[in-house]
C-alpha cells in the first residue's frame, strides 16, 4: 500500500522476532540487530532497498505521554482484508500516532478509508 512515510513500520510481539524475521528474508530483507540485541533496545530494522522499523518494546509512549502496552493493542486489533485471502492487523491506528508527524496523519488517514471500506 502506498504511503507518504519513507518506510514501513511494524509492531510485534518480542517472542516473534525469529519468525518475523524469517518470513522477511523471503524479500532479501535483514535485520541489523540480533533478536536479543533487538529486544534490549526495543527496535530493530530490516534493510535492503527498504527499510522497515520494527517495534518489539512491550510498552511505549506517544509523543503526547500515552503510555501504550503492546498487549493491549493486540487484544483491540482490526482485521483488515487488503486483497482477497490477504489480511493484516491494523492496532487501532495508535503506532502511527506515536511520532505524530504530519505525514503520519496522511496515512492514518489512508488507514482509516481502507477501514472504512471494510464490510460490517
Amino acid at each position: 500500500m502506498p504511503l507518504l512515510t519513507r518506510d514501513y513500520d511494524f509492531w510485534i510481539h518480542p517472542d516473534d522476532i525469529a519468525v518475523f524475521n524469517a518470513a522477511a528474508s523471503g524479500f532479501d530483507l535483514s535485520p541489523n540487530r540480533s533478536p536479543d540485541e533487538a529486544r534490549s533496545v526495543g527496535r530493530y530494522l530490516l534493510e535492503n532497498d527498504e527499510r522497515v522499523d520494527v517495534l518489539v518494546a512491550r510498552t511505549v509512549f506517544t509523543v503526547d505521554s500515552i503510555r501504550v502496552a503492546f498487549d493491549e493493542v493486540w487484544e483491540r486489533r482490526q482485521r483488515i482484508a487488503v486483497s482477497p485471502g490477504v489480511h493484516v492487523a491494523i492496532p487501532a491506528f495508535l503506532t502511527k500516532r506515536f511520532a505524530a508527524r504530519p505525514k503520519d496523519a496522511e496515512d492514518i488517514r489512508m488507514l482509516e478509508v481502507l477501514r472504512s471500506q471494510e464490510p460490517t
